[in-house]
């Protein structure tokens, strides 16, 4: 008899035929001879719906008030499909974090999981359970309620997976899989039988969104193994799991793209030590993160500084910047959203010559500028301007994924 740790959230569990949907999926995993722990986030509209309602009553919400109120989110759907087993004829117990407990930092709305006590959930499972964890919460040293954060929502089931030593991990999204490009932008798109950590962590960064990027981590910190599969429709998903030595016979695994960035060019700013620093310590004061970086050569003792922000920060980060310039006497500061960051991602590029050369001279063909560059061992990213996204990125996968199609299967 397997463990199988299960994770639902988003629209799988937004309406009452969804609720069932899950249920029935469950109960098929259980019937099959598994024991089953379901961790289940709200959907994006009920958090989001908790969030403005607080707003509404306080603009600036207390942490631990804010934290409360949106773990009931959670509560909700936890308490529904647990009802709807019930319904069908099965036992479930429902927990909160708090219950089980899951115990976190103390970090509001973005805790980190620091253990888990599986004592509660084991002997539910020994009398034939099946347990459902509202999974994006726990309870802090102080006792007061804390939430994940909305990006870390499949973190708790990894954490289960982990604490439990469950033999599976499912993360069932809206996809039936990790694909070799955004099936939405490029028809050729491949879904991938499986990745390694690594390259589903570089992936998740540059903006495939079918896993986030806390729970892969976590993940591959504990060597969770990652089932990501579709809560609609059946099919094997694709594998998460460590590097294999016949893994890296593909160069390039994926193409991802990610809009949600915009520039900032800092023009004409004194080319001495600990000017770049200057700017971008003054960001990171203000919680403020940096990607992709890029500084010309000085000309006449002077040089310009650019580099990219999420666009949902780029009005303070404009603002930090423009105040540290004025002290540093630059000559402009100019801020761009029209860009778009597309990455191509394989552990085969550890091993092969000329990846670089060969993405740059297939987006110049096409008159595809490159305004910015940033690479890992695995990884390079270019921003260019966001009109070409669609193109740039059917063009690398026609460059790059026939030499990767032995550990591709065709989407279904």
């Amino acid at each position: 008899m397997a463990l199988v740790v299960q994770k639902y959230g988003g629209n799988a569990l937004s309406s009452r035929d969804g609720v069932f949907r899950v249920a029935q999926r469950i109960v098929d995993t259980y019937n099959a001879g598994n024991d089953l722990v379901v961790a289940v986030s709200a959907p994006r509209e009920e958090t989001g719906r908790l969030v403005g309602m607080t707003r509404e009553i306080h603009p600036v919400s207390e942490g631990r008030i804010s934290d409360l109120i949106i773990s009931t989110a959670d509560q909700l759907v936890a308490g529904q499909l647990s009802l709807a087993l019930t319904s069908l004829g099965y036992k479930a117990v429902p927990y909160l974090g708090w219950q089980i407990p899951i115990r976190t930092d103390s970090v509001a709305s973005h805790s980190f999981i620091q253990s888990i006590d599986p004592a509660k959930i084991r002997s539910d499972i020994e009398h034939g359970a099946i347990v459902i964890v509202a999974g994006q919460q726990g309870i802090d040293a102080a006792g007061n309620i804390t939430t994940l954060g909305k990006d870390d929502e499949d973190t708790a089931a990894v954490a289960l997976a982990d604490v439990l030593q469950a033999d599976d991990c499912e993360i069932f999204t809206d996809v039936d899989g990790i694909y070799t490009a955004d099936p939405a932008v490029c028809a050729e798109a491949l879904r991938m039988e499986r990745l390694t950590y690594d390259e589903m962590l570089e992936l998740s960064r540059a903006g495939t969104l079918a896993v986030q990027t806390c729970a892969v981590e976590y993940a591959m910190k504990h060597d969770v193994e990652l089932h990501i599969r579709s809560a609609f429709t059946d099919g094997p998903g694709t594998l998460v799991t460590k590097e294999e030595s016949t893994m890296d016979a593909n160069v390039v695994t994926g193409i991802a793209y990610d809009k949600s960035e915009a520039k900032i060019a800092v023009i004409g700013i004194p080319d001495k030590p600990g000017v770049a620093a200057k700017i971008l310590t003054a960001l990171a004061k203000d919680d403020i993160s940096v990607d992709m970086i890029v500084q010309n050569v000085s000309q006449a003792g002077l040089a310009d500084l650019t580099f990219s922000v999420k666009k949902q920060e780029l009005s303070r980060a404009h603002a930090i910047t423009r105040d540290i310039a004025d002290e540093l006497q630059a000559r402009n500061v100019v801020a761009d959203e029209r860009i778009c960051k597309v990455s191509i991602v394989g552990i085969g590029m550890r091993s092969h010559a000329g990846v670089a050369a060969r993405m740059f001279s297939a987006l110049a063909y096409n008159n595809i500028n490159i305004q910015m560059i940033s690479t890992s061992d695995i990884k390079i990213s270019v921003a260019i301007e966001e009109k070409y996204t669609e193109l740039a990125v059917r063009i690398l996968h026609e460059t790059f994924i026939p030499d990767s199609q032995p550990k591709a299967v065709y989407a279904s």
